[in-house]
């Protein structure tokens, strides 16, 4: 059932992609003859004046207006259909795969064995807005994600100032937090955080109450150091046993659960060394089962100039406010991506992570 309705999300997506690119390309031809008839007409002394030339440009004009029309019915056609298996797909939607809003987690528990992906948002296009399409990421994550709390590109981003800005991007790596938590099995993903000015202590506040943090967010450039040097010394020895194949012969106490770690505010309390940490945490870790979970704004890093550029890149880049950011694999349109977010008012995020904190207690960790 896991892999059936991940693969059906993504036909949705890809249906959704290519008959919005047939749409598209039905009008661009449209435009385009169009405009050659109307470019013809006039270069041409006789048409451009009087009844004929007139006859001829709306006759051209009419041609337009029909193949327009037949694109939008078949889009509109297509859109029904998606819409329909959108409304069945979404309420049969298991909990690593839901919107927050969704009542399947109120019977959350957690689970056995992890899923093939999670979800990390809602895709949609200009054409239909109404129409949104989870964006799943197969697990392990192939890359870390990155939270970009500076200034977007969208409209939504232009009307937020930096606190606000900032606020909503720890709110949204949070939940992506608690998502990646919820889709675990309870011994299978540590979460460690590095805070170093303390500033997000209000956002990891149910993080740290529910005890589902391996240690309280390392502060301060000395915090910032030791927890990097941690997880680079078990990155070294993972891979290491990795290319060896010899994962049993591990030093006794290094831990082969996955780890995840959510770093905020860089590059505030980050020394040069930290920073090449940070990079070969976000190069070597996802081999190993080690993934970042950034919230940054590029241009407080500007200082490193280039050294950041292949940082930024290793990373999968998410927006705490909707942005037209992301391209599909087969087309490439640019698909506006809506965060998650908590419906106002709930207790789904303390429910979940007291789910996650008793299954941890039960477990001894």
């Amino acid at each position: 059932m896991d892999e059936r309705l991940y693969n059906q999300v993504w036909g949705m997506f890809e249906d959704l992609a290519r008959t919005t690119a047939a749409y598209r390309s039905a009008r661009a031809f449209a435009d385009s003859r169009l405009e050659q008839e109307l470019d013809r007409l006039l270069s041409d002394p006789r048409q451009r004046m009087g009844g004929a030339g007139d006859a001829a440009r709306a006759a051209a004009r009419a041609k337009h207006d029909e193949l327009v029309a037949r694109a939008q019915e078949a889009l509109d056609r297509d859109l029904t259909q998606l819409i329909a298996e959108s409304e069945v797909v979404e309420p049969a939607l298991p909990p690593a795969y839901a919107r927050w809003d969704s009542p399947v987690w109120q019977a959350y528990r957690v689970p056995e064995e992890a899923p093939m992906a999670v979800r990390l948002g809602d895709l949609h296009l200009p054409e239909e807005p109404g129409l949104c399409v989870p964006f799943l990421a197969r697990l392990p994550l192939a890359r870390g994600l990155w939270v970009d709390s500076g200034r977007g590109h969208g409209e939504a981003s232009a009307l937020l100032d930096e606190a606000e800005r900032r606020r909503l991007a720890l709110d949204c790596a949070v939940a992506h937090t608690v998502r990646l938590l919820a889709a675990h099995p309870a011994y299978d993903l540590r979460v460690r955080a590095i805070d170093p000015a303390g500033a997000g202590a209000a956002a990891f506040a149910p993080l740290v109450e529910a005890g589902v943090l391996e240690a309280p967010p390392a502060a301060g450039a000395a915090g910032v150091s030791a927890t990097l040097a941690q997880l680079t010394e078990r990155v070294d020895l993972l891979q290491m046993a990795l290319r060896a194949g010899a994962a049993e012969d591990l030093p006794p106490g290094v831990d082969t659960a996955a780890h995840l770690l959510v770093v905020h505010d860089f590059p505030h309390g980050f020394d040069d060394r930290a920073v090449t940490q940070l990079r070969y945490l976000a190069d070597e870790g996802p081999a190993v089962g080690t993934q970042l979970l950034m919230v940054a704004d590029p241009a407080e890093a500007a200082a490193y100039g280039p050294v950041l550029d292949p940082l930024w890149r290793s990373l999968s880049r998410l927006t705490p406010v909707p942005d037209d950011h992301l391209a599909d694999p087969w087309v490439g349109h640019a698909w506006t991506y809506e965060p998650p977010a908590f419906p106002a008012g709930s207790a789904v995020m303390r429910q979940v992570l007291a789910q996650v904190a008793d299954a941890r207690r039960r477990r001894g960790l």
